[in-house]
């Protein structure tokens, strides 16, 4: 008997326990026990509340979103940029000698960035014919174009070698050091600046940066003629001097041209070390870019300390000193690709896809539709991308911006109506 009443008593007890653990909670009272059968239900409410424990103490994380500062940085050409076709962008990375005929159809079906005018240019012209020619070509271009020319002085004069534009021709670096000192690359410039400016040219490819003291060098009667520290002094006046005139400038021909023979007829290759590189032939350009300098020209000579198997204008180590020991931002540009210096490493019609993967902006050209083509052929075929291609436009943009041929959109200091927007022999 004893036996039936635990029995029933058990039972019970278990059947109050229960409808008190289902009931109690309705009312808000909660048992601090769980029954077996809803052991999972506990635990994710005890879990639960454990996470709201812990959330309120310790900041939650929040998620990862990828980087995308670099994405969205604009740069002021952008807007132009993107109405641009690729076809109008390959244009843009060519300063390209200008064409004895048709000029005019070259500019309107290829678009190049600017042209480069040698001396044919200038013979039996007069001041207005030159002024309404390179009016012409500036009108056929929907982007305004660089127009350039090399007035170094001395042995390279294209246009005051002419007595329709100047009665004798500029004098060279030396015998202006030798008259006057440095005080003489002042009004010298400024002269050069004012002629060509009247003419519509807005490049002069110079001043010659090369350090040589030896009359047996190559480059000698193009130079100075001093010491590295009296170059770099020329330089930074002339560059300072071209600066204020809204003359553009080419420092040239990086890293130096040096005791070294003529890469317009052979390979040539410098022995030297990267020290003397360092305390002599950059000394100029280094004077050169801390004045303003818009643009640097890269020659073809092979330069071994550096890189012993290409040209400096195709080699990737020579631009990356130029951009990142020297700092260089601006436009940088090759020497005329149709050089035979550079022959042997490169058939014509790929020597402008290497000299843009080695990191140049402009190509000077001679043979303008043939490395055109390559160009647009090596983007294609996923040689070269089309972001690559617009790097180095954004240079040359930003140069013809500095010069005053274009406008951005997010110019505000300016109106564009105070901006001037209507707009081999071998040489450089």
């Amino acid at each position: 008997m004893l036996k039936k009443i635990a029995l029933y008593f058990v039972i019970v007890l278990l059947l109050v326990i229960s409808l008190a653990y289902f009931l109690l909670p309705v009312f808000g009272i909660s048992l601090p026990i769980c029954m077996p059968t809803i052991q999972f239900d506990c635990d994710k409410k005890s879990q639960a509340a454990q996470s709201s424990a812990v959330s309120s103490t310790v900041p939650e994380e929040e998620p990862a979103t990828p980087d995308t500062s670099d994405s969205l940085e604009s740069h002021p050409a952008d807007a132009l940029l993107d109405t641009m076709t690729l076809e109008e962008k390959v244009g843009q990375l060519f300063f390209v000698r200008c064409p004895e005929e048709d000029a005019l159809g070259e500019t309107l079906a290829l678009r190049p960035a600017g042209f480069l005018l040698f001396s044919r240019d200038f013979e039996g012209q007069t001041k207005d014919s030159v002024r309404d020619t390179i009016a012409t070509y500036q009108q056929g271009s929907e982007i305004p174009m660089l127009m350039g020319v090399d007035e170094e002085g001395g042995t390279v004069v294209r246009v005051s070698k002419y007595e329709a534009f100047r009665r004798w021709p500029f004098q060279s670096p030396q015998e202006l050091f030798e008259e006057n000192g440095m005080d003489a690359f002042v009004y010298d410039t400024a002269e050069k600046d004012d002629l060509l400016s009247d003419l519509g040219i807005n490049v002069n490819l110079a001043p010659v940066c090369d350090v040589s003291t030896d009359e047996e060098d190559f480059m000698y009667d193009r130079t100075l003629g001093q010491d590295a520290e009296a170059t770099a002094e020329y330089v930074r006046t002339t560059v300072s001097q071209m600066e204020k005139d809204g003359m553009g400038s080419v420092l040239k021909h990086f890293p130096g041209y040096g005791p070294n023979g003529d890469t317009h007829e052979q390979t040539v290759i410098d022995m030297r070390d990267l020290e003397t590189y360092r305390t002599e032939d950059f000394l100029p350009f280094e004077a050169g870019i801390e004045a303003g300098a818009d643009a640097v020209l890269v020659s073809h000579l092979i330069i071994s300390c550096m890189d012993e198997n290409l040209p400096a204008s195709l080699s990737p180590a020579v631009h990356d000193i130029l951009r990142e020991e020297l700092g260089f931002e601006g436009v940088i540009l090759t020497d005329d690709l149709a050089m035979d210096a550079i022959a042997d490493f490169t058939q014509n019609h790929d020597a402008a896809v290497l000299a843009i993967q080695a990191g140049n902006d402009l190509i000077i050209s001679s043979d303008f539709p043939t490395q055109y083509q390559a160009v647009l052929d090596a983007v294609y075929d996923g040689t070269l991308t089309e972001s690559e291609i617009d790097e180095h436009v954004r240079r040359v943009l930003d140069w013809k911006h500095a010069l005053g041929l274009i406008v951005y959109e997010d110019d505000t200091d300016v109106s564009p109506d105070d901006q001037d927007t209507t707009d081999l022999e071998d040489a450089a």
